[in-house]
């Protein structure tokens, strides 16, 4: 391939790679323009992408309107606790699978990656028979459950990934010296697999955090709803949305995921051993 043909392919990779990122954003970027918006300018009839007189006023009202800062704090709650007991037990379950293959192994890898293809709706008539019968129905910490079970298999198949991906030299080495299974995944394998737990964890709080079919069916109580059911209180009796308030509400959900998915690609790109073994 000569060098003209190489730099036009290249052209073509970076346009195509910026129309998709311009696909990505536009909602967004959309969103955050109707957040700022004045009333009088949500309702005309040639939108603009810059608001000609920009405002605070949706963000007041919709603070106003409804109780975002408990619905945040409970989105929180259950996002924090479910992604942590979930990376408390994908870690030792990950390191099984991934040191000791064989039919077992391979079949419930299988079945991970399988049950990430149910739709929700499948699941939701015997989740919620199990849930009453445990008395977790309209519960927070029922709502944790089904987080943790539905984070498990993503998390068990990325971090078996990550476990892979460490050097099992390092681990026999340990295993001379007279260190067992347990001390071994403490001591030698989990400080290594530091950037895989924080990436899978935070991709679990994102899910969790997000989350709006489960909540919706199994939250009934104000009190203790999560952020996205509290969004659907914006739209009327009709289905007419308050467009304003909606969006900066909807703005103020996203920051969140955002933030964590930059800590996320650093964490990622991070070599997983280095400094593990030194000359």
């Amino acid at each position: 391939m000569s060098p003209r043909t190489s730099g036009t392919v290249r052209a073509g990779q970076y346009a195509a790679l910026l129309c998709y990122l311009a696909f990505l954003a536009f909602p967004f970027l959309w969103l955050i323009s109707t957040a700022f918006k004045p009333a009088r300018e949500l309702g005309s009839l040639h939108p603009t992408w810059i608001p000609q007189d920009p405002t605070l006023d949706n963000f007041r009202q919709a603070f106003d309107e409804q109780p975002l800062l408990r619905a945040a704090a409970n989105s929180l709650t259950a996002a924090l606790c479910a992604a942590l007991i979930a990376v408390v037990i994908a870690t030792p379950m990950a390191y099984v699978t991934a040191r000791h293959r064989g039919r077992l192994s391979t079949a419930a890898t299988g079945w991970v990656v399988v049950s990430q293809a149910f739709p929700f709706v499948l699941v939701i008539i015997p989740l919620f028979l199990v849930l009453k019968y445990l008395h977790l129905i309209n519960s927070l910490w029922g709502l944790i459950l089904v987080y943790v079970v539905w984070s498990l298999p993503f998390a068990l198949w990325m971090l078996a990934g990550y476990v892979r991906a460490v050097p099992p030299e390092l681990e026999e080495a340990a295993a001379v010296d007279g260190a067992g299974k347990a001390r071994i995944l403490v001591s030698v394998t989990a400080p290594l697999l530091a950037p895989g737990i924080v990436a899978t964890a935070l991709f679990a709080f994102i899910t969790a955090w997000n989350e709006f079919f489960f909540a919706l069916v199994l939250l009934k109580t104000p009190e203790i709803q999560t952020l996205p059911v509290v969004l659907t209180h914006f739209l009327g009796a009709e289905g007419v949305a308050d467009l304003g308030p909606l969006a900066a509400a909807a703005f103020l959900a996203t920051l969140p995921s955002l933030v964590l998915f930059a800590v996320i690609q650093r964490r990622i790109t991070g070599g997983l051993t280095a400094g593990a073994v030194k000359n």
